[in-house]
């Protein structure tokens, strides 16, 4: 039985698609970094210890990712996918502290942001990859 060719869409759909999702992607990126900066080094109560050491521990894995992010690199972007998923967990918990459930919402509504963003870059990264090498042109 013959495999059923996979349609891609056009390039004229998906150039400017993937140009929007890497700029809202960077945003969500620079949001939620700055969202991390201003909870610890303004709002946070944390009882004698220096904000910046803890906010330094949170950065971590989000600066590690950030090269490819700047830079575009689609595999960069599925990565961010995956380490996002942790400050997503953190502000579900965070959710239920009455004091920070403010600080909890919105650092999973910028997780989620940042990851919605990221895989649709991703994905129609890919398809336009593909479609600019030449697969998915109707056969002559």
């Amino acid at each position: 039985m013959a495999r059923k060719p996979k349609v891609l869409p056009p390039q004229a759909w998906l150039a400017p698609r993937v140009k929007v999702m890497r700029v809202l992607s960077l945003v969500s990126f620079l949001g939620l970094v700055g969202l991390l900066c201003a909870y610890y080094l303004v709002f946070a109560d944390l009882h004698g210890a220096r904000p910046w050491v803890i906010l330094l521990i949170e950065l971590v894995p989000l600066l590690l990712m950030a090269p490819g992010m700047v830079m575009g690199s689609a595999r960069g972007h599925s990565w961010m996918c995956f380490v996002v998923n942790l400050y997503f967990i953190k502000g579900a918990l965070a959710a239920y502290d009455p004091n920070r459930q403010w600080f909890g919402v919105l650092e999973m509504l910028a997780s989620l942001a940042v990851f919605c963003t990221a895989m649709l870059y991703v994905r129609w990264r890919f398809q336009l990859d593909r479609r600019l090498a030449g697969e998915g042109q109707p056969a002559l």
